[in-house]
This record gives C-alpha cells, structure tokens and sequence, in this order.
C-alpha cells in the first residue's frame, strides 16, 4: 500500500502556536499592551542594547559641579596672581582677573631659580615615568603570564607595600643617599622611584585580560623566545594601559614635595621646591605664590592637551576588557 502524502506545513500557523506556547509572564513583558508587536520590540531592544533614556538635567548638573569644582582651584591662582599682594584685605574683592599676572611671573622668575628648577623637574619626572612604565610592564608581565614557583605570594608582598606609609622609609633612605654621596643630587630623586607597588599591580592586571594565553604560545611556536615575546607581543598590547601610568607616574613626581624637599638643596631644586621658598619670608605675598602654582600648573596642561586621547583611549579600553 502507498503511504499518504504529507501535507504542506504552514510556517505562518507554525510560528503563531510556537509563540502561544511562551509563557504569559513572556508574552506580557514583550508586549503589554497586547498589540502583537511583543516580538519586535524584544528585536529592537536587543539592538539598542537596553534603555533608551538619555542622560537628564541631574546627570548633567552632577557633571557641571565636578568640572566647576575641578576648574575652580585654576580659577583662583590666576585671580589671586593677577592682582597685588593686597587683594586679600580688601573689602570689595573682585571676581575678574587683573593685569598684573606677567609683572608677578617676573617677580616669581627674579626671586626663585624658576628655570633651573623646572629643568630639573622634567628630567625627574621623565626619567621616573618611563623607569616606572618599564620596570612595572616587565614585571607585570611575568605575573600575569608567567608561572613560576611563588609568583602568587610574591605579587600579594609587592601590593601590601604599598600600605606603608613613605615617612617611615625617609631616615634609613637619607642615610643611603648620604652614605653614597647623592645628596642633594637629581639622582637622590630618581632613583627610589624606579619602580612602584601601584605600577606593577596596574600592568599585571591589565596584561591578565589583555594578552590571551594562545598569542603567547603562537609566538613560542613560531621561534620567539621570551624577550622577543615581550617585545613583540606584551609591549603593544600594553601600549593603552601604559600610557596611563605614564601620565600619572609624572604628574605624581613632578607634584612631589616631601622627598625632594628633604635631599635636595636649595640650590638644585625641583618646582615645589622652588615655590616654596616663596614662603620663606615673614610676610607671605600670596600673589607671588599662586603665580608660581599657575606657572608651575602649565606643563602639566600642555602635556594632557597633547596627550589627551591616549588617556581616554586607555580608560576605554579598561572599560570594555572590564
């Protein structure tokens, strides 16, 4: 006997008891108000990745305060340094900067060393920038990457120095610098700060999720040897993450006061240092000084207008490994 032929399926009807068999609770979600657009509108939000609301007024006002209250100690040292010495006792206190800002940045110049102590503040803050970035991507890389024996209890002693507080190493520190005959000395300033706790944990974190395993045994496959692995492989993907330290290890050390102040002499000093002597005096003319901190403010300016992108390419990317 020949069997019956099937008869043609209809996909329309298919599709209409496939989705009456979703639970209610489902089918109310997709569509409340029971329009038949459930399933569209799921698509649809799918593609907008959510919510659709846009950010409101107190988002904006929140934003608005932080850039406000950020701008505001700026504000305030060119106001102060634009005017005479006096602008502080007076009664009617204006909000408009004056004209004597350059006639106090000469004074600032003629009473400091200002030039040489920015000079010097560039090469510290460079040299330890870069130390710092290489020093912590190397390590990094080796506890992010590497196994060896120890290396778990190792990191966890690397990060629970940075719970120590600088003041108690600054005696046996001094003595060292004394003992080799570095005080007063750039290399006093440089070299403690060749490396730091926070670089190391910074890179070894970013490095984890950044580098897949498979790139590293893909390159020891095709003949790099661990240099060339590092050089070839660790270093452009560290690029975004590195950038970032580099800019905060610098504004960081040039900011620095405590040690610079302690080794080094009045005669070879950093910016802070500088500034500081115009403070010497029995009478403070805070005019003088706030003109100092805006002069000493513009490098940090220039270097984040020039490298602006790379910082928030690097938070980018820190945003979507995370």
């Amino acid at each position: 006997m020949g069997s019956a032929p099937l008869a043609p399926v209809d996909a329309a009807a298919e599709s209409r008891r496939t989705l009456g068999r979703r639970s209610p609770g489902r089918r109310l979600k997709d569509d409340p108000a029971g329009t038949g657009n459930g399933t569209e509108n799921s698509r649809r939000r799918r593609r907008t990745g959510g919510s659709q609301r846009r950010p409101g007024f107190v988002v904006y006002g929140c934003l608005a305060a932080v850039v406000l209250g950020g701008l505001f100690p700026l504000w305030w040292s060119i106001l102060i340094g634009s005017h005479h010495g006096t602008i502080l006792a007076e009664t009617s206190f204006p909000l408009i900067p004056g004209g004597n800002f350059f006639a106090n940045a000469a004074a600032v110049m003629d009473t400091v060393p200002f030039w040489r102590a920015t000079a010097n503040s560039i090469i510290v803050s460079t040299a330890t920038a870069t130390s710092v970035v290489f020093f912590s991507t190397l390590a990094g890389y080796a506890f992010a990457k590497l196994r060896f024996k120890g290396s778990g209890p190792l990191l966890i002693f690397v990060i629970a120095t940075m719970a120590v507080p600088t003041q108690l190493g600054v005696v046996p520190l001094y003595q060292v610098m004394a003992t080799l005959g570095w005080t007063g000395e750039l290399t006093a300033v440089i070299v403690p700060g060749l490396v730091t706790a926070f670089g190391v944990f910074w890179m070894t974190q970013y490095l984890r999720s950044a580098i897949p395993d498979e790139l590293i045994e893909a390159a020891t496959v095709d003949g790099c040897n661990m240099i060339r692995t590092f050089i070839h492989v660790c270093l452009p993907a560290a690029r975004p993450a590195a950038s970032m330290l580099f800019l905060f290890t610098f504004v960081a050390s040039w900011t620095n006061f405590f040690w610079p102040f302690i080794v080094l002499g009045p005669q070879n000093p950093t910016l802070p240092v500088a500034l500081q002597q115009l403070q010497a005096a029995h009478f403070v003319d805070y005019s003088l000084v706030l003109t100092g901190a805006t002069l000493a403010t513009v490098p940090l300016l220039i270097l984040f207008i020039f490298t602006g992108r790379q910082l928030v390419s690097g938070i980018m990317q820190g945003a979507v490994k995370a």
